[in-house]
């Protein structure tokens, strides 16, 4: 599961125009601080649902760390990364949408490590009872979505498989809980959405699943990463603010912050059952609603390599062709290397298991 993702102000500004193989490069980098003066760092970390918390708790991870984390709670990824570029907060997990958003609007981020899982959990779901059966049916039809989240390149992927335009549909762009209530009164007909709350709204909305990320109609098998027909290709990111980045003693905490969370992941998927229950306890989830969401399939940790950038370039552009983003730009831009080594290390060793 990715986290996913008050709407980023687009910039008016034209960018670079893009190529799909052009290899990220990473900003200069500060030597590392020493433990002293590591331990006056306090790193402040974006959380969405209590997702990157209660993983490193379930993990045993946020013990013993050498600085201080401060934790700061978002409603999804756009204004979680519109706080990074502003230097509110310094780093945060996102999915495959947002940074896409703040990458149009020239925003001071760059993704730094990335992960990859489920997709079966990227759902457009209906009430039980709607008329709705196909994508099709979708025509004319209002759909509630996060704007800038990886459920509104979900929406995009899916109106495009079935020869729909954006036009074609109504997005009411809500964050997910008023969503959910939108949902739950029959305020929208369709509801683009990621989990926990599929699981949610499968147990206590009376929810149906039209399609997912799978791209099966009705859903697939839970568990499903990307494949062959795929609607999304499961990334999700941590990304940094540049002010972060820069900074000497932040960037020391972050590699050791991107390491943990890397080796977090793993042991999520190994222990599914215990992230499940520091997740419930974490944000008061129902216990039942974290632990389906987990069997769903947790995330393992990636390499940022040109083809995962080379696949996020892609995303941009269907974005700009649909005119939802204004103008062509750079991907790899945004990308910064300097903790790929790391990274790779801890998710080579999880794919050994």
């Amino acid at each position: 599961m990715r986290p996913r993702n008050l709407l980023i102000p687009l910039a008016a500004l034209v960018l670079a125009a893009c190529g799909t193989t052009a290899p990220a490069k990473s900003a200069p980098v500060p030597d590392a601080v020493g433990t002293a003066d590591l331990a006056k760092v306090t790193l402040k970390v974006g959380d969405q649902k209590g997702g990157q918390k209660s993983l490193l708790e379930a993990a045993g991870l946020l013990k013993d760390l050498p600085y201080q984390i401060e934790w700061a709670t978002f409603t999804s990824g756009p204004p979680l990364l519109e706080a990074a570029s502003a230097g509110a907060i310094d780093v945060g997990v996102v999915g495959n949408t947002p940074p896409l958003f703040a990458a149009a609007a020239n925003a001071k981020i760059a993704v730094v490590s990335g992960q990859q899982g489920d997709v079966s959990s990227d759902t457009i779901l209906v009430p039980a009872d709607s008329p709705l059966r196909t994508i099709e049916d979708l025509r004319g039809k209002t759909i509630g979505v996060a704007k800038g989240s990886s459920a509104h390149g979900v929406v995009l992927n899916t109106l495009l498989a079935a020869k729909l335009q954006v036009s074609d549909v109504k997005l009411s762009f809500l964050q997910p809980s008023e969503a959910f209530a939108a949902f739950t009164q029959k305020q929208i007909d369709a509801w683009a959405i990621w989990d926990p709350y599929t699981s949610q709204a499968l147990r206590d909305a009376k929810a149906r699943i039209l399609i997912d990320g799978t791209g099966t109609p009705g859903g697939g098998t839970a568990g499903t990463e990307a494949g062959a027909g795929a609607l999304t290709n499961g990334y999700g990111f941590l990304v940094a603010g540049r002010a972060a980045l820069d900074d000497a003693g932040k960037n020391t905490a972050l590699r050791d912050y991107v390491v943990r969370y890397a080796k977090a992941l793993n042991y999520s998927r190994a222990h599914p059952d215990e992230r499940a229950a520091a997740w419930a306890k974490e944000t008061g989830l129902d216990p039942q609603v974290a632990l389906a969401a987990v069997h769903r399939g947790l995330d393992h940790p990636i390499d940022l390599t040109d083809a995962v950038i080379a696949d996020e370039q892609r995303l941009a552009d269907a974005f700009v062709a649909a005119k939802v983003l204004p103008t062509k730009f750079t991907v790899a831009d945004f990308v910064d290397r300097r903790f790929a080594a790391d990274v790779k290390a801890v998710a080579d060793s999880g794919a050994q298991r």
